[in-house]
């Protein structure tokens, strides 16, 4: 047995090392924080043009009620989509039956009924984690793969994700690393990125805003940290930014800056949903005006509520789907960006899958030079077999070196915009282009520079009431570019 003097004095030392540990983790921490939260260059975010994301509900946010209870609840919120957490009771006649993998085959089946009947659909599984072997892993991702689970939210307690980019291969179905605050391991962006990057792309983050700020990480500077790996986010808003305590509120109403969240997420192209997850403990037993509240003020910030994009993408992949060519040449898509660049000339880029009458159509444009050629047609009003479509459609000019009636804004050999606006060679310019009745109205890069009642004039000898849209390439040596094109009918 030791003396008691001895026993004393090593509890001291032990004391002593802990609080110096402690107080090391701590200078770490706030280090770590610091450095996502270091300056960068800053970005424009009120000009940004808001992108409408779908929303879906973190069953969470309903943890005091059943599974079908909250399916109740989020259909009543008109929101289609959810993510399911594992150890939530599926109905409360039979409190023994939770929602995870080990549910058997006819407990899916009446849970995917439960499901139709809602018309809500299961796009995301989590937070859950399994061992780094192939039997745990291919439990979760063949109970996600039978369910219709896209992202498996987890996080990891181990390092080598080898095995783990296997599954996601196989299955095709992402991961998203979650970050809940210190002690996670995931606690920072740092830590995610440098376990995700090189591996396979469908590997990520679960982006939760609210942890984030919990940890004393700006969400915004962590969006960026991260960007082309944001899988799925978990959108929270909370009253105060690096405390622990701090607690959800309505969206727009805290400190996480939901509109340069929002812009962000834009800028990057992101394709997830927003996945609400208010954890309010004073609001529990009722959290559904909070996300009404938040919901609203979402949807006033969103430039481009209503808008179908229609150069779209699918599990963050652009693809020309439902797009034709007609004539010499072609337009080259970045998958990543959806960035489109003309090849060749000259020939038309069209929209088939549906005619348009009256409608708002903004994209981005870019000309390589000053004598760049192009143009965007509106109601052309018949599949393209032959050139005549440019006798029964208006053209709306892309050509900075023209003059009058065919300078950018024109509608071309019709009639000359008000005004310059366009930008300089080599940067993006917005198009705003309303055709209603017989009204057209161009907007270039905020400045209203044309209102024309239209009529037959120059090369257009007669025009429909609906048609598609097409996009112009026109030669080899000066290419045009276009990006994030959005079209709203209205009536």
């Amino acid at each position: 047995m030791k003396h008691p003097r001895c026993l004393f004095l090593i509890w001291i030392v032990f004391c002593a090392v802990s609080c110096f540990s402690g107080e090391k983790a701590a200078e770490q921490g706030s280090s770590s924080a610091e450095d996502t939260n270091a300056q960068m260059e800053p970005v424009p975010y009120s000009e940004v043009r808001i992108e409408e994301f779908p929303f879906a509900v973190q069953c969470w946010t309903f943890r005091k009620f059943s599974f079908l209870e909250t399916l109740d609840k989020v259909q009543k919120l008109e929101i289609p989509y959810l993510e399911a957490y594992p150890g939530q009771i599926i109905d409360r006649s039979n409190p023994r039956i939770k929602m995870d993998h080990h549910l058997n085959p006819e407990e899916r089946k009446n849970i995917k009924r439960a499901l139709r009947e809602h018309g809500i659909t299961l796009v995301s599984y989590g937070v859950v984690n399994f061992k780094n072997s192939e039997e745990s892993m291919k439990e979760v991702f063949e109970f996600a793969k039978e369910m219709g689970i896209r992202t498996i939210v987890t996080e990891p307690q181990f390092d080598d994700f080898s095995l783990l980019e296997m599954m996601v291969q196989k299955y095709n179905i992402k991961v998203a690393i979650h970050n809940h605050p210190p002690p996670s391991k995931y606690a920072r962006p740092e830590t995610v990125k440098e376990h995700v990057q090189g591996l396979d792309e469908r590997i990520g983050a679960c982006a939760d805003t609210g942890h984030w700020m919990r940890t004393g990480v700006e969400p915004v500077k962590a969006l960026r940290m991260l960007q082309g790996r944001i899988i799925n986010v978990h959108l929270k808003d909370l009253n105060e930014f690096g405390d622990k305590e701090a607690y959800d509120v309505p969206f727009g109403q805290g400190e996480a800056q939901i509109k340069n969240i929002l812009a962000e997420l834009s800028l990057q192209n992101y394709s997830g949903v927003l996945a609400i997850e208010h954890e309010n403990p004073e609001e529990v037993n009722n959290p559904s005006p909070s996300i009404e509240k938040g919901i609203q003020y979402v949807n006033s910030i969103t430039y481009f509520k209503g808008y179908e994009e229609i150069l779209a993408q699918s599990s963050g992949r652009y693809s020309k789907h439902g797009w034709n060519h007609y004539g010499p040449g072609y337009f080259v898509l970045d998958a990543k960006t959806g960035v489109l660049k003309s090849q060749g000339g000259m020939g038309l880029f069209w929209y088939s899958q549906k005619q348009y009458q009256d409608f708002i159509l903004e994209l981005d444009f870019k000309c390589a030079r000053k004598d760049t050629n192009s143009g965007i047609f509106l109601r052309v009003p018949d599949m393209l077999v032959s050139n005549s479509y440019i006798y029964h459609s208006f053209e709306i000019q892309i050509y900075d070196a023209g003059k009058d009636i065919h300078k950018t804004g024109a509608v071309y050999d019709a009639e000359a915009p008000t005004k310059d606006a366009f930008k300089e060679t080599g940067e993006w310019n917005h198009f705003k282009i309303i055709f209603q009745g017989e009204r057209i109205q161009v907007e270039l890069n905020g400045e209203n520079i044309l209102d024309w009642t239209a009529e037959p004039r120059g090369k257009v000898r007669d025009f429909s009431d609906k048609g598609y849209i097409g996009l112009q390439n026109h030669d080899s040596r000066s290419p045009v570019y276009f990006r994030n094109i959005f079209i709203k009918e209205i009536s």
